[in-house]
């Protein structure tokens, strides 16, 4: 048995490191800035600890762009590096020197907010330089170093005469990155990675007017100052008790320029055991389409930005929420670029569950009405994630609403409180009905509501998935839709109607019926209800159309090509059935059975195009 070692030269790796590292090569800039940051974040460190006596200011971090000489510069003010600094930093490929000073600092470095800690962020400008130049001076007031690199494993290393203390990083662009060198193409990738830096970060310059004096002395006064791209302090990084109602409206607009709504409310995110994570959550307005999302919740480490793909650090419920979540323990590849399966992410989408949930019910429970006024406009967010989550379901049983069609809003136990006594069937089961459009199942809302029933109006585009659910987690609870049946049907009671026809006359008057109406559409039912209820009345099975409705949503595709099937529901009580059924006239019989036919089909939406022409010509003749 032969035992080595694997051979890992600088000239295998580092192709490999420029080319595939990073899946989009725009990176670059946010790992040359977060280096510098860092850099910054050092020096501020020990300033505090009194390690380092220099006097430290303000500093800044500024990015240049040379389009004539093809060069692109970043420059900070931290701490800088010796000559043996650099040898050891980046001649020596993943030696992470943020992790070292985290190490050498770990009791009082804990809230840094140092960023890098793979050592692998500089390599990502050979992505995009055809040569990389470091000038850079420590803190430690040595002489100032001079790097060059042209991409292979081949550098330069000598002094340099620079002055200040910190880094300048020079890019030499290659020709295939002339993007790189547009004012602004920088300007774009400085507001999608860098636009909360917790360092002020300079590009260029931009021109104020100021007012001096007063009344007629006043005059403006025009003065060139730093154009800092940045919010270094933004909204997530304070506390509750520093941000007002328009702070958190302020920050949301900042966040996204091109949305014009307010938000409903916000929760704001803390908590620093057992991992640490920070953030502002933002319940927009959302839709009935729930497939349309333009905005979604950013996500940062350290303030720095990384995806706007949340999966997984967010229930998938909650990513119709718009926002931002930083957190310094999120685990993420090398690249910064991806989420890996870790635990703490887990624990991290179970925290996110717990606050929202807790923020909901908090809401409801302060001012109830306020809550019902918004419940519209939040539900699609809550239904879902009562689908989606079963913890989160179980919080939500205190301030889930469901609506009635008077404009009411009960939770589910007071709903099942106020309809228990009208809507449990002979079977000992609550049946709770409901619409799902007010105009168009208004007849049979109108025919529940004149027997003292309660209706629902449940409209969602995920309330069939939801029915389901309830159903299956409460026993004895079915829930049907006002037009799926006959309403005696639906609450089936111990007293019937008596039919006025007996079995003989009901057998030919189906016949009858069945030769007129089509068959591959409607099955013919015969009942025996009110003699003033409508002849005809058509259902569509509650199984059936819910099972369409889960498809169209997103649910079992098996019922999704099935042509619809009504049933058409004879009221053999009703004069007009007697009428058709003792007709002479084969004529009258069909014109009696189509304009009842119609006039069922209109009360469900269904009556159009020939079919609609017909029956009004067919109702001017009636009335001439």
């Amino acid at each position: 048995m032969a035992k080595g070692k694997i051979n890992v030269s600088v000239e295998n790796i580092f192709p490999l490191i420029k080319k595939f590292l990073y899946s989009d090569h725009e990176i670059f800039l946010r790992e040359l800035i977060s280096n510098a940051t860092d850099a910054t974040s050092k020096l501020k460190h020990l300033s505090s600890i009194a390690e380092n006596k220099i006097k430290i200011d303000n500093p800044i971090i500024e990015i240049k762009v040379d389009k004539k000489g093809k060069k692109l510069h970043i420059i900070d003010q931290g701490i800088g590096m010796t000559s043996d600094e650099v040898k050891k930093y980046i001649n020596q490929v993943a030696f992470s020197g943020a992790e070292e000073f985290l190490e050498k600092y770990k009791d009082s470095a804990k809230d840094t907010g140092i960023i890098g800690h793979f050592g692998l962020g500089f390599y990502s400008a050979f992505m995009v330089a055809e040569k990389v130049e470091i000038i850079t001076k420590s803190y430690k007031n040595e002489n100032a170093a001079h790097w060059i690199c042209d991409g292979s494993p081949e550098y330069s290393l000598s002094k340099s005469n620079k002055k200040d203390r910190g880094t300048e990083i020079i890019l030499h662009i290659d020709k295939d990155s002339k993007e790189f060198l547009e004012e602004q193409r920088i300007k774009t990738l400085l507001s999608k990675y860098n636009k909360f830096m917790p360092v002020p970060i300079k590009f260029g310059t931009k021109e104020i007017t100021k007012k001096e004096g007063e009344g007629d002395n006043e005059k403006e006064i025009k003065e060139t100052v730093d154009d800092i791209i940045n919010n270094p302090n933004p909204a997530w990084t304070k506390t509750p008790s520093e941000l007002d109602e328009n702070s958190y409206k302020e920050f949301y607009r900042e966040l996204y320029p091109m949305q014009f709504e307010e938000p409903l409310f916000n929760i704001h995110l803390n908590v620093d055991y057992p991992f640490n994570l920070t953030g502002i959550l933002y319940f927009p307005k959302i839709s009935n389409d729930i497939n349309v999302q333009k905005d979604k919740i950013q996500l940062y480490q350290n303030q720095v930005f990384v995806t706007d793909n949340v999966e997984g650090i967010v229930p998938e419920f909650l990513t119709l929420l718009r926002g931002v979540i930083d957190s310094p323990d999120i685990p993420l590849n090398v690249s910064r670029s991806y989420l890996q399966a870790d635990g703490a992410v887990k624990k991290i989408s179970n925290y996110i569950t717990r606050k929202v949930g807790d923020k909901l019910n908090s809401l409801f429970t302060k001012d109830r009405k306020e809550f019902e006024k918004k419940w519209n406009d939040i539900k699609v967010v809550i239904e879902y994630g009562m689908l989606s989550e079963e913890k989160f379901y179980d919080k939500a049983q205190k301030f889930a609403l469901y609506p009635t069609v008077n404009e009411e809003f009960l939770t589910f136990e007071e709903l099942k409180e106020k309809i228990s006594k009208t809507q449990t069937d002979k079977d000992g089961k609550l049946v709770v009905l409901y619409a799902s459009n007010k105009n168009e199942q208004h007849p049979y809302i109108e025919t529940a509501k004149e027997k003292g029933y309660e209706v629902l109006l449940l409209d969602s585009p995920i309330i069939s998935h939801l029915i389901q659910k309830i159903e299956t987690s409460n026993d004895k609870i079915t829930f049907s839709r006002v037009d799926a049946d006959v309403i005696d049907n639906l609450i089936k009671k111990e007293s019937e109607e008596i039919s006025k026809l007996d079995e003989k006359q009901k057998e030919k008057l189906k016949s009858i019926i069945e030769e007129t109406v089509p068959k591959e559409k409607y099955t013919v039912q015969l009942e025996a209800m009110d003699s003033n209820a409508a002849p005809f009345i058509i259902t569509f099975p509650e199984f059936m159309r819910r099972m369409k409705e889960m498809q169209q949503s997103g649910g079992n595709s098996m019922f999704g090509n099935m042509p619809e099937m009504y049933n058409l529901i004879i009221n053999v009580n009703n004069p007009i059935n007697s009428e058709i059924l003792n007709a002479k006239n084969k004529g009258k019989k069909e014109r009696l059975i189509n304009q009842s036919l119609d006039l069922a089909k209109l009360s469900q939406n269904l009556l159009k195009g020939e079919d609609l022409t017909s029956f009004i010509k067919r109702s001017i003749d009636l009335i001439k």
